[in-house]
């Protein structure tokens, strides 16, 4: 393991070679710069800093909900406002070596020395999408792509490797990873990160969201009407406020786009429209893709959830009752789909509130329309009973369905990395 480090000594972390494309093992990258412009972003990212509050920490104002639902603000610094100058591949390598997933998802010192090219190549990718010197990482930052995005990717590598295993001489489907993660945990980020770094290494990727399969503003209207005096389902958000039959439509044809040629749309939710309640984006806006998929990333805040015994989910809250039995329906909707999970667990889900308001605050400052901090507080108030109900099985028991070998749990803190946990 040394010697393989050790012929890297005395390097700097430069840029990827501009040759057309470099085979490493097991994956092979190309390098196409074009792949990652500012249009590429989510179209929910602000434009400074590409929306990412992460990227902000050490200089961000973080936000206290006071009783009143009144917001008080309060700078300061969370890490070194100094740069962390990465200036030698030993310093990455043990800086990578004591990040809080290595054992959880089966790296070693060893393996991350065998393919530290890989590591090395994965940083620039995500240096250059988030528009970052690579020589001048902050902790925030360095933390973010060596303890959790890299390690995340490598993850789904293997479990694309197991997948495709499965299949000899036939047409391989792709592989489905779910994402179940709180709203405002940094999964979208999380999965616009692996989604660029599968593109760059060869992979044909789709990434979708539950956010996408919400009812129309219309429909939702309709909910509302015929479920008079339940807050859960007076707006978007918990289970019986998604069109099932296009979840099923849309999951269905991506598991079958495993040829050249073959192409569909992927529907897509805009929460901006009426004043941040949402509707479906037209469909002329949706964006089309291309077979052969070799992945498809589902992220979604109560992906996974498990419908509980009725008197369990009454004594959180009666109006879940509704919810409970809508969530009936969800496995065969989304679940079953679903061949690995990444699940990220945080300890407390009264932290939504601040993350939610960080994403409407920057929903405002890049000229969107979004909620008010009094009405980001009542919408996410709608989602606690289901947290609290649900998430305790799922940290337990794990997602719906799933399979204990190709299942991983990221617990993160309050400033959204990987801590260890239990």
């Amino acid at each position: 393991m040394a010697k393989i480090v050790n012929s890297y000594l005395s390097q700097a972390v430069t840029p990827w070679p501009t040759s057309t494309s470099l085979s490493l093992p097991n994956i092979k990258f190309h390098h196409a710069p074009s792949l990652f412009k500012l249009s590429h972003l989510p179209p929910h990212f602000s434009s400074s800093a590409c929306g990412c509050s992460w990227m902000e920490d050490s200089f961000t104002s973080h936000t206290n909900i006071a009783c009143n639902g009144k917001r008080k603000s309060q700078s300061y610094s969370v890490f070194p406002t100094a740069p962390a100058s990465v200036s030698s591949v030993q310093d990455l390598f043990e800086f990578i070596c004591s990040g809080p997933l290595m054992e959880k998802l089966g790296l070693t010192p060893e393996k991350v020395a065998e393919c530290i090219d890989i590591w090395l190549r994965c940083g620039t990718q995500l240096c250059r999408v988030f528009q970052l010197n690579e020589l001048y990482l902050n902790d925030a930052q360095k933390v973010r792509f060596y303890h959790y995005y890299i390690p995340v990717f490598l993850w789904c590598e293997d479990q694309i490797s197991q997948h495709r295993s499965l299949f000899k001489g036939e047409e391989i489907p792709p592989l489905v990873i779910g994402f179940s993660a709180p709203q405002g945990s940094g999964k979208t980020t999380l999965v616009f990160a692996l989604e660029c770094l599968f593109r760059t290494s060869g992979r044909k990727c789709a990434a979708l969201s539950i956010d996408d399969f919400y009812l129309t503003a219309e429909d939702q209207a309709k909910l509302r009407e015929s479920n008079p005096g339940n807050g859960l389902l007076e707006f978007r958000g918990n289970a019986g406020s998604h069109d099932l039959s296009i979840s099923v439509e849309t999951l269905t044809s991506l598991s079958n786009l495993t040829k050249e040629g073959m192409k569909m749309k992927l529907p897509r939710y805009d929460k901006s429209a009426y004043n941040g309640r949402g509707d479906r984006a037209d469909p002329s806006t949706w964006p089309e893709i291309e077979g052969p998929l070799t992945v498809v990333l589902f992220e979604g805040w109560m992906l996974g959830f498990k419908p509980l015994p009725n008197e369990v989910v009454k004594a959180v809250d009666p109006q879940l009752q509704l919810v409970n039995k809508n969530l009936e329906a969800y496995y065969e909707a989304w679940d079953k789909f679903i061949k690995a999970w990444i699940v990220i667990k945080i300890k407390d889900p009264s932290c939504v509130y601040q993350w939610r308001l960080q994403a409407e605050m920057a929903m405002r400052a890049d000229g969107k329309p979004g909620m008010s901090d009094e009405e980001v507080l009542d919408f996410v108030s709608r989602y606690l009973p289901a947290y609290k109900a649900y998430l305790p099985t799922l940290y337990s028991e794990g997602p719906n369905g799933s399979d204990p070998n190709h299942l991983v749990i990221v617990e993160i803190d309050e400033g959204r990395n990987p801590i260890l946990g239990n």
